[in-house]
């Protein structure tokens, strides 16, 4: 695979996998391996969910100042296209997308964002993979 050969959509949960030292996941780990080749894309409220997750886990005393800054440039060194459609969704069609799978709003704006690209997400969510599957958006799937 070469740089770029791949697209996805990159749900919260699998990049907060990364950033917390106390959360080791082998699907996780093993979609970061991937991220040199690969070119992921999430909704715009992802910036937002990533930094309050990680000043919940300071305050929690799940990590510390400097693994949060550590956590924010890998992110930051990652081809992660941020959507500027998001908003404009968020109203319409994820909106009805979130009441008809039963998912939160911002579960839905990971769906809507893989349904209008027509690309696979990766995440640890399992409501908002089998709202995925129903929807007939594929899951990333990994090797081993």
């Amino acid at each position: 695979m070469k740089g770029g050969d791949f697209n996805f959509v990159l749900d919260c949960s699998i990049a907060i996998s990364w950033c917390l030292v106390d959360e080791n996941n082998d699907y996780a780990n093993t979609i970061l391996a991937m991220m040199p080749d690969c070119e992921a894309y999430v909704p715009a409220i992802w910036s937002l969910e990533v930094a309050n997750t990680l000043l919940v886990a300071e305050r929690r005393n799940r990590m510390t100042q400097e693994q949060s800054q550590l956590a924010i440039a890998l992110l930051q060194s990652l081809l992660i296209h941020v959507d500027q459609a998001t908003d404009s969704k968020a109203l319409s069609s994820t909106f009805a997308l979130a009441r008809k799978e039963g998912l939160s709003a911002y579960d839905a704006a990971y769906l809507e964002l893989a349904i209008r690209l027509k690309l696979p997400i990766a995440t640890l969510d399992l409501r908002l993979a089998e709202a995925a599957t129903r929807c007939g958006v594929d899951l990333v799937v990994v090797d081993g």
